[in-house]
Formats: structure tokens, sequence, C-alpha cells
């Protein structure tokens, strides 16, 4: 059975949802270039954790493993930003997805500690 979502998951759901959008619309104005194609890969996999995250009943066991994953990820994802675009950091679709990412780990660890996984 698919996990039943409130409030903080839906959050969780658009905050992963605009970063994914974000990253793919990155990526496709990008190509052919390098960073296009990851940024093409980074949304695909935001989106192959939200849906084992929520959507696939069988992955309900797993639901721990897989959120932290996604928190790895979205940590990862935040930190590369900056490796990658030091020193000119101040772009302002940049900031807004960093902002997004940082507010989606936060609700990730809400909903973790919440279901008692800490």
């Amino acid at each position: 059975m698919a996990k039943r979502l409130g409030p903080l998951q839906y959050g969780i759901i658009v905050l992963t949802a605009i970063t994914a959008l974000m990253h793919l619309f990155l990526g496709i104005g990008s190509l052919p270039d390098t960073f296009g194609y990851m940024f093409i890969l980074n949304s695909v996999g935001y989106i192959v954790l939200l849906v084992a995250l929520y959507f696939i009943p069988s992955l309900s066991e797993q639901r721990t493993i897989i959120r932290w994953l996604l928190i790895a990820y979205t940590a990862v994802t935040f930190i590369l930003y900056f490796v990658f675009n030091w020193p000119d950091v101040w772009n302002t679709l940049g900031i807004i997805d960093k902002i997004v990412e940082l507010v989606l780990i936060i609700l990730l660890l809400i909903e973790s500690r919440q279901s008692g996984t800490a």
C-alpha cells in the first residue's frame, strides 16, 4: 500500500518537483555541453528517488533508506553548486534552487524524525 500523504509529504513532493524541473530546464538549455547532461541526470535522480519514496508500495519497507538517499542526493547537489560556481555563486536561479533544496532537506529531516528514523 502506498504511504498516506499529508501536508509534509506534499511539501516534499512539490519542492522535489521544483528542483527537478529547474535542473531539467537548465540541462536542456545547456545541451550539448556535458553540464547539460549532468543537469538532466540530476533531474532524473530526483524524480526516481521521489517516486521510490512515496509511490512504489513494494518499496515501503525501504522508505527510511530512500529518504536518507534523497537527503544525501540533495546535499551533494547543494554543495556541488558552490564547488562548480565559485566564486560566482550569486546567480538568482541558482540561489532560488539552493533555498528550495535546503528547505527540502529540512522537511525530509522532519519527516524522518516524525517517523522515528532520525
